[in-house]
């Protein structure tokens, strides 16, 4: 089969004859390829190598390092962004909308609902506040009642609870809300829980300072009533009130 073109090279004008030399060449190649090593592929499609038959179906890597786009080597490699935690987005605050609610009723007989007294507190005090959640016997706890033009009770807050021995006051916190409610008058009432009802210095300083206040608001201090465990004392009856 290949004496054929041999004998045609012999006979072959010298321009043709190194044309003819490559063509057997080539064409000897293609049917009798040289020995490879075991291992080795002999046939490249769509640059995936397939090992010869009989060769194992992994070829041993050769020594030059191809470079994968899809590993995950490359992946790690490529500059990542930071990680950081998102932080929620805090708005300015923005002026709102008051207004003064009321909390619950408290029924009260028509006889005490005109506060005059000291006594008539004290009952109102006994019925009402000792019922309230906040209200702690072991601890001082101020309250203020709310009185209309006729010194009838409109109703009372919850100012503050203190320690055993002292609480924490100031007049913006007592006229707040007697401001709010249109209060003609109010009525500061707290607790001794060592169950003695006379007052100390410091309840005698701020009865004072709370007269001076309630003046510049034209709401008038009535009385400041001081309940022990069975008595009661009124600041205005010991003349705490006239200087």
């Amino acid at each position: 089969m290949f004496i054929r073109p041999l004998s045609a090279l012999l006979v072959a004008p010298p321009q043709s004859r190194a044309t003819k030399w490559f063509v057997a060449l080539h064409c000897f190649w293609l049917r009798c390829p040289p020995a490879r090593k075991a291992g080795s592929v002999h046939f490249v499609r769509n640059r995936i190598a397939l090992p010869r038959r009989g060769e194992e179906s992994n070829p041993v890597p050769s020594k030059t390092k191809c470079k994968n786009m899809n590993t995950t080597e490359n992946i790690n490699s490529t500059p990542q962004p930071p990680n950081n935690i998102v932080k929620s987005v805090k708005f300015p605050p923005q002026p709102q909308e008051w207004k003064i609610v009321s909390l619950r009723e408290c029924p009260t007989p028509e006889a005490m609902q005109l506060c005059e007294t000291p006594t008539q507190a004290a009952d109102y005090w006994r019925t009402h506040i000792t019922q309230h959640p906040y209200f702690n016997p072991e601890c001082e706890c101020l309250v203020v009642l709310i009185l209309n033009t006729r010194r009838k009770i409109k109703g009372h807050y919850f100012v503050s609870v203190g320690t055993m021995d002292t609480i924490l006051c100031h007049p913006r916190e007592i006229f707040r809300l007697a401001i709010m409610a249109s209060a003609a008058s109010i009525i500061i009432m707290h607790n001794h829980p060592s169950g003695e009802s006379q007052p100390s210095e410091a309840d005698i300083k701020i009865t004072r300072d709370l007269i001076r206040g309630g003046q510049l608001l034209k709401i008038d201090v009535v009385d400041h009533v001081v309940i022990g465990n069975s008595n009661h004392t009124s600041l205005r009856e010991l003349g705490f009130f006239a200087y």
